[in-house]
């Protein structure tokens, strides 16, 4: 069986599928990347390999998005290497056709996109303010000492949702203390962070932008039935949930992946197990001193070999190390 690899390393959570022909889940495995995205990787590969080792499984094609997409390239040796926009775009659109509006809240980071005929038209991140991310459940959760797992379950409880400001997430969790200290139903609070937090998306990440219907709720965030809710109140509108809502990204990658090596009549360049689980691979960045942008560049190796430059604005690093390949052929 064909089988097509998908990668999306993020700063929290690191995602990886494989789909088969007809883009259906074989398997997937989402973990945390914690600050280390190296050994995420070779640890979401190690926990998917025994379906890669299948008889007659074969990859054929690999893909990679999420910040850390050139760094998973370079280990795994990717065919094509996406932005978190156009992969959660190209998911979404193939799961539910004619989607409008994905709502996409991660731990760390939001977005929004709007799409027209199935092309991305608009899309906006958040900036700054966490309020409107995963994180910030997580830290009110822990305040609560509530299991973030349960968090959405306690807000259906809810009878009337507590007013919380969710402009800031100072001021959310210092209005949340304050409402603990006035006597509210835990309930009611937790439904109160949901809101607070679909308010401060809509009014900083979705500003400006026309939320229509079919709207599509993905990222880890998606597993709160709590904001599943809150969405759906707020904006008046159905919110579809993908069931692998949390790994829409890599998906997106391993069907972006398969379209490449397709359009390009090629085999993949996956490097296979031996190179990813049985090097060991460091980064070290450094400041190049070639010119007065003085670049940060970071450099990734495997043993003693160097495998990749990046961040060098004039590709001087990166040009370099084509021209050491080069001598060696």
């Amino acid at each position: 069986m064909d089988c097509y690899f998908g990668v999306d390393v993020g700063s929290v959570s690191s995602n990886f599928v494989l789909l088969d022909r007809s883009f259906k889940v074989i398997q997937k495995v989402y973990l945390r990347t914690r600050g280390n995205p190296v050994a995420a990787i070779k640890e979401g590969y190690r926990a998917i390999k025994n379906d890669i080792a299948r008889p007659g499984l074969k990859i054929k094609a690999v893909g990679t998005t999420g910040s850390g997409r050139y760094l998973a390239s370079v280990l795994l040796g990717a065919d094509v290497v996406k932005n978190e926009i156009t992969a959660h775009a190209v998911a979404a659109s193939f799961l539910y056709p004619g989607v409008n509006t994905i709502i996409e809240i991660g731990g760390q980071d939001s977005k929004i996109i709007i799409l027209k005929d199935g092309i991305v038209n608009d899309f906006a991140m958040n900036t700054v303010c966490a309020a409107g991310t995963g994180s910030f459940l997580d830290q009110q959760a822990s305040r609560l000492n509530i299991p973030i797992e349960e968090f959405g379950g306690r807000a259906m409880n809810s009878r009337q949702a507590v007013r919380i400001a969710g402009r800031c997430g100072v001021f959310a969790e210092s209005d949340m203390i304050h409402k603990q200290q006035m006597g509210y139903p835990l309930e009611d609070i937790v439904m109160g962070l949901c809101e607070a937090l679909v308010r401060n998306y809509l009014n900083n990440v979705g500003k400006g932008k026309r939320i229509e219907e079919p709207v599509v709720f993905q990222g880890g965030v998606a597993a709160n039935i709590g904001l599943r809710t809150a969405f759906e109140k707020i904006l008046h509108m159905n919110i579809n949930v993908p069931e692998y809502y949390d790994v829409m990204g890599a998906i997106g990658s391993a069907i972006l992946a398969r379209e490449h090596i397709e359009q390009q009549k090629r085999s993949t360049v996956f490097r296979g197990e031996e190179f990813i689980l049985n090097g060991e691979f460091k980064s070290q960045s450094f400041e190049c001193q070639g010119c007065p942008n003085m670049c940060e560049i970071v450099c990734i190796k495997r043993n003693d070999e160097i495998l990749a430059y990046w961040g060098d604005r004039c590709k001087k690093w990166e040009a370099s190390l084509n021209k050491k390949k080069d001598e060696a052929v």
